[in-house]
């Protein structure tokens, strides 16, 4: 097997990042059974990319910093990642080859089991809804100001313990498409009304990033490049890269499309901004109708090749003939481990404060895993919060806060390949991050991002900016503290 055949792929060590890596793995097997990939975690890479100079980093780029540092430096050709981790402006030189077909990208509520006749309108006065979410927290407090809302921090493992046996919570929030994803859609209490509870941008969206020159990875992969998906996409990031919003300001988004002709496809786009209290809610919505080149299929559908008729698009989001190369994903238990166990959580016990990665379910790259993997990896075991100050020093996530408030101050560090190269910026050829499709012409994929620049024009007329900036900088007067004391 030569190395033109061989493709390396880079991953989160996490459950669901493995599961979703595999599955689009497994995809592009299908199209290419002549091809090997190999996946490479953010662990396995360990010293190889000390030396490479970290680019201009944000809150949402402290959980795919690492990963594109690789890929910048040819450690790896792609990598998978949940779209809605992704911040809207890439690094120069990155982009998204392909989103896959969007699974729903509503949120739901998971309840405690004693519970579960319960909608959060209908839950007693003062209950306990879990979530790291600022996005989450302000629509909560908006809509149902009678609930109380606290952090849960932790992978989903971690997260569905807590609630099952801590008596802390009543209930939890989380996308739906996760818990599909691991095979826990059997914990979904309720499916949140897109409509009353909007979602993140991209969420419930598989998206691969590589090398925007990488014209061999981009071809690789156009057979998983779903159109549907891309368009509304394009739209949401849109909205919010106008907006300037991040996981340090609570915006939210919903979107549609249905074809209304052949080769013509109406999209609706929602979007608000919150308050960090939800006391202010600035909100509206545009439609817009864009042209393709061809009949909109969904990239999985199995049907893709048929003349079957789709006239419904949003029947993707939960087709019963959905397959996968793989097989079923199996029911997934509870992790065994005893609730004492996490009085020594360390994700309650570190010190860095999760505003940021509120939309990352707040888990560290740092403490992945479940709970009782943490159990005697020093310096967690039985530390306190001062002794664990001194051994968050080897802490990415501290190391970049502290690389994020150092970079203000100075210029934008590029990223370089292997050879010492600066990377090209080809970010002019990109809608907002995501590549040409080839059933779309650029003129169509321009159009969505004029929608999404349309509707955070309209909140900004409102005075989203303002919401917006109060609350980005109360959070990071937070991280400021935090940098401060560590």
């Amino acid at each position: 097997m030569t190395n033109d055949l061989k493709f390396r792929v880079g991953s989160r060590k996490s459950e669901l990042a493995l599961i979703q890596t595999k599955h689009v793995i497994g995809l592009l097997k299908q199209f290419h059974p002549d091809r090997e990939f190999e996946i490479v975690t953010m662990t396995t890479l360990g010293d190889q990319i000390l030396d490479i100079p970290l680019p201009k980093i944000g809150e949402k780029s402290l959980f795919t910093k690492e990963l594109e540092s690789a890929l910048s430096a040819g450690l790896v050709d792609f990598i998978v990642h949940s779209l809605k981790d992704l911040p809207t402006s890439l690094p120069n030189g990155m982009a998204i080859g392909a989103t896959l077909s969007r699974e729903n990208p509503r949120d739901a509520l998971v309840l405690q089991k004693d519970i579960k006749h319960h909608t959060l309108a209908t839950l007693p006065e003062g209950s306990v809804i879990g979530t790291s979410s600022l996005r989450r927290t302000a629509q909560l407090a908006k809509k149902y100001p009678h609930l109380k809302v606290e952090n849960i921090r932790g992978n989903l493992n971690t997260r569905l313990k807590k609630l099952d046996d801590l008596g802390k919570y009543h209930a939890i929030i989380l996308a739906s498409a996760g818990l599909n994803r691991i095979g826990w859609t059997n914990r979904i209490s309720k499916m949140l009304n897109a409509d009353d509870f909007l979602y993140a941008v991209g969420q419930g969206a598989i998206a691969v990033e590589c090398r925007a020159n990488d014209e061999k990875t981009i071809k690789l992969l156009e057979p998983l490049y779903d159109l549907q998906t891309a368009l509304r996409v394009i739209a949401e990031r849109s909205f919010l890269k106008t907006l300037g919003g991040g996981c340090s300001a609570p915006v939210a988004v919903t979107s549609d499309l249905k074809m209304i002709e052949e080769k013509q496809v109406q999209i609706a786009l929602k979007g608000a901004v919150w308050s960090l209290d939800g006391a202010e809610e600035i909100v509206d919505e545009v439609v817009g109708v864009l042209p393709v080149l061809s009949k909109i299929r969904c990239a999985e559908c199995p049907y893709i090749n048929s003349d079957n008729e789709i006239k419904d698009i949003e029947c993707c989001a939960v087709c019963p003939m959905k397959t996968s190369p793989t097989e079923p994903l199996p029911k997934k238990k509870r992790i065994e481990v005893p609730s004492e166990l996490f009085n020594d959580d360390p994700h309650e016990k570190c010190p860095v404060a999760m505003p940021i990665g509120s939309d990352f379910m707040g888990e560290c790259p740092f403490l992945q895993g479940d709970i009782k993997d943490f159990v005697g990896h020093p310096p967690l075991n039985g530390a306190t919060v001062e002794t664990l100050k001194s051994g968050f020093n080897v802490c990415p996530v501290l190391k970049n806060l502290k690389a994020v408030a150092a970079l203000r101050k100075s210029t934008e560090t590029p990223l370089i390949n292997g050879n010492g190269d600066k990377i090209g910026d080809n970010n002019e050829h990109l809608f907002v991050g995501l590549v040409g499709h080839k059933d779309a012409s650029p003129s169509s994929l321009r159009k969505a991002v004029e929608l999404g620049e349309t509707l955070a024009k309209k909140l900004i007329e409102k005075g989203a900016l303002a919401v917006m900036t109060e609350a980005q900088n109360t959070v990071h007067s937070q991280i400021s503290q935090v940098v401060a004391q560590c």
